[in-house]
């Protein structure tokens, strides 16, 4: 079994090969979900990729961002640097880069990204048939459920054994993406989940249709106590190794690109102990591990899903979840001589040249820096031990004065300037080296660009209309029912909500596939007569392995009831549908498709339509459309236009969750935490709308708009403010319009 190291730069490389890794993996220069102060350098991952080759190690480059359409060719351009480089695999999520590779360069082993959520065997077996040669699984499985999967599969299966933890499923989270553009699909997560929230006193959930009322209702109502509520611990699975190296796990994984060398050093040292011990010698090994681990400064950590689908200990909500020694409050700053001191009382030894990090309450925010200088009374010190009070100089910050409190953390220790006896190949010979290589098939390279990711002509992008023409100028009598530009789907949670009174005559119907809809199906036919061909089945985006048999006789089910319509929630799916004939598939936005490959690869898949990411601005969409349009046109595009989607997606269900109680940031933003079949979602409480720009995303080329009110309490007053927004009538505040009239970084 491999022990597989993160290296976020050539020091923690050098670390992870001492420490006794038996491979790395790296982040491929802007293509890597993981927001780095500095990407590696080509040549400096060839030169780690040499390493390796002489040393029988091997080396695996992380691709796993979303590639929006502009960046395609910058892309294309850095997949033939890998090629030409020959690593031992590449580890990706973004569809179009599956499909790129696939294509044009069959060469490199995929690996599918823990960001593509692999719960069960049949999303194995669909990695398997799409060319994947192994799967990172998703982070919440228990030991049981992983040693299933290795028994039903044969393509090999990585698992994350260390380090943090998303409350979301890997894949699914929107939160930061939704707050301003930062997406955690692409690295750029500003860390929602580990922000202090708290709990509204009044009970509440519904939309609310006037700003005024809102703001008065916020007056009113105070705030109850609040806490870390999605603050995951870290992972640690020492203790799990036996049982994975049983179950037949091919590689434990150490997250970790953006820790420290001395955090790589002991956490591979401990697993390798663990590793490598005979089993009369585990638990003495286990011990010196535990030792080890505790050395390297996470956070409070917890053996996560492995021993049960709801870990007790997976959040300590009255705890930050900061990484590091927590060091003391921050007392009085005060400015000596034109620079910034403050009081600090020690709980932990401190020496001068550690790094730390002070963490703002309540607003969350955080700021890192090296410790230049400590003083002990007047005088300048190297170290200070624990209990004693110190000032230490501080960088300028504007938190200092209001915010309530401010932690102190040690993230890393002053490196002690031992060198380590492993070199890399000289960076200057491997850039020429890797020149020379890239150069034998640079041709091609610049073929595929060209075929793929050629700038757009002019005659190519459409004229986009005023984002402000109305479906209607007058306000449309009562229960007529409003033309739009784009074909309308509805989504619902349930099917009696089809039953009442809608406030449009959607093009589909959207209605998942649950227990209490199947119930239903005999209704549905009745009511919707000839239009049943118009329904259109959701499956879940998360399916563990006990669900996945119930969910086969659903669809089978469904497909002897003659319905032939059906929603693939995860790219996977379409495992279910391999042997029936005249079924209709199409795909959520939980497929995250964000440039045109992604898109043609659907197209390939059979898919007949399909939702573009939901996460898109306007520049991507208008890119993505035209340049797909420009060789494919069969598919149908579609884009969510109005919901209040899940931000968070998670399997854990913790009690000190309060369900359908109004949850506030530190920033006044409201959100809702809903219980679902299988899954606990966070729901914003303001719906986002793109209803005025219907004309505009038409003239883009879109065919289709979802409006979801799946996650919404739609009441009769609030059917006919959605109504009234549909015909830009009545007086409405303004909606957020998620990341479209913003920029996804």
């Amino acid at each position: 079994m491999e022990l597989l190291a993160p290296a976020g730069n050539t020091e923690n490389f050098l670390a992870a090969m001492d420490a006794g890794a038996d491979a790395v993996y790296v982040g491929a220069p802007s293509l890597n979900a993981r927001n780095l102060a500095r990407d590696l350098r080509l040549e400096e991952i060839f030169s780690m990729v040499q390493y390796c080759r002489n040393h029988g190690k091997k080396i695996y480059i992380a691709a796993n961002s979303l590639v929006r359409e502009q960046d395609l060719s910058q892309a294309v351009e850095t997949l033939g640097y890998l090629n030409a480089m020959k690593t031992d695999g590449l580890i990706v999520q973004d569809l179009g880069l599956v499909r790129i590779i696939r294509e044009y360069f069959p060469d490199i082993p995929l690996h599918a990204s823990t960001l593509l959520s692999a719960n069960n065997s049949l999303a194995l077996q669909g990695f398997q048939t799409m060319g994947f040669e192994r799967v990172v699984l998703a982070r919440e499985l228990t030991l049981k459920e992983i040693e299933l999967l290795c028994q039903k599969s044969n393509v090999e299966i990585e698992v994350f054994v260390h380090g943090a933890m998303c409350f979301s499923y890997s894949g699914l989270c929107l939160f930061s993406s939704f707050l301003g553009g930062k997406s955690g699909l692409r690295g750029k997560c500003v860390q929602p989940c580990r922000r202090h929230y708290s709990w509204r006193n009044k009970q509440g959930g519904k939309p609310r249709s006037q700003i005024k009322q809102q703001q008065k209702q916020k007056s009113k109502a105070g705030t109850g106590k609040g806490q870390y509520l999605f603050s995951m611990n870290d992972l640690s699975a020492l203790e799990a190794v036996p049982a994975l190296m049983a179950a037949g796990v091919d590689s434990l994984k150490i997250e970790g690109r953006l820790r420290s060398a001395h955090y790589v050093s002991n956490i591979v040292k401990a697993y390798r102990l663990v590793m490598d011990a005979i089993s009369g010698n585990f638990p003495e090994a286990l011990a010196k591990a535990n030792i080890l681990s505790n050395r390297a400064m996470g956070r409070k950590s917890s053996s996560g899903y492995f021993f049960s689908p709801q870990p007790m200990a997976a959040i300590t909500p009255y705890h930050s979840g900061n990484m590091g020694d927590f060091l003391g409050r921050l007392g009085a700053v005060r400015t000596f001589e034109d620079r910034l001191y403050a009081k600090l009382s020690l709980k932990e030894e401190l020496s001068q040249g550690d790094r730390l990090r002070f963490h703002a309450e309540p607003s969350g925010e955080r700021l890192a820096f090296t410790l230049k200088e400590l003083r002990s009374g007047n005088d300048a010190v190297e170290i200070a031990t624990a209990g004693t009070k110190v000032q230490i100089l501080v960088p300028g910050w504007d938190l200092y004065k209001s915010s309530l409190k401010i932690g102190v953390y040690r993230v890393d220790v002053k490196k002690d300037g031992t060198r380590l006896n492993i070199t890399l190949p000289d960076i200057r010979k491997s850039r020429e080296k890797l020149d020379e290589l890239y150069s034998e098939n640079s041709d091609q390279v610049s073929t595929v660009m060209a075929e793929l990711a050629s700038p757009l002509a002019d005659d190519e992008i459409p004229e986009i209309k005023n984002p402000r023409v109305y479906v209607s100028k007058k306000t449309p009598k009562a229960g007529r029912k409003v033309k739009n530009p784009l074909d309308l789907w509805l989504r619902v949670d349930s099917a009696k909500s089809l039953f009442k009174e809608l406030p449009l005559n959607p093009a589909r119907y959207l209605i998942p596939v649950t227990k209490a809809n199947m119930s239903q199906t005999g209704q549905l036919k009745r009511y919707l007569g000839r239009r049943i061909r118009d329904l259109i089945w959701c499956l879940p985006s998360v399916l563990f392995e006990g669900e996945q048999g119930r969910l086969k006789k659903q669809i089978q089910l469904l497909i002897r009831s003659g319905f032939r319509n059906f929603q693939l929630g995860h790219i996977t799916q379409f495992t279910f549908f391999k042997n029936e004939q005249r079924v209709y598939l199409s795909s959520d936005y939980t497929v995250s498709l964000l440039n045109s490959q992604s898109v043609v690869l659907m197209e390939e898949g059979g898919l007949e339509s399909a939702q573009l990411s939901i996460e898109s601005d306007k520049k991507i969409l208008i890119e993505l459309i035209a340049r797909y349009r420009r060789y494919q046109s069969e598919l149908k595009l579609g884009l969510t236009v109005y919901g209040a989607p899940a931000l968070f997606t998670a399997r854990l269900d913790p009690e000190h969750f309060q369900y359908n109680k109004t949850l506030i940031s530190p920033k006044q933003e409201e959100f809702i935490l809903v219980k679902k079949e299988n899954v606990t979602a966070t729901i914003p409480v303001r719906p986002f709308s793109l209803l005025p720009y219907l004309f505009e995303l038409k003239s883009a080329g879109l065919d289709y708009a979802v409006i979801d009110l799946s996650n919404m309490n739609m009441g009769k007053k609030e059917m006919e403010e959605l109504s009234e927004r549909l015909s830009c009538s009545g007086k409405y505040s303004k909606l957020p319009t998620f990341n479209y009239l913003g920029t996804l970084e």
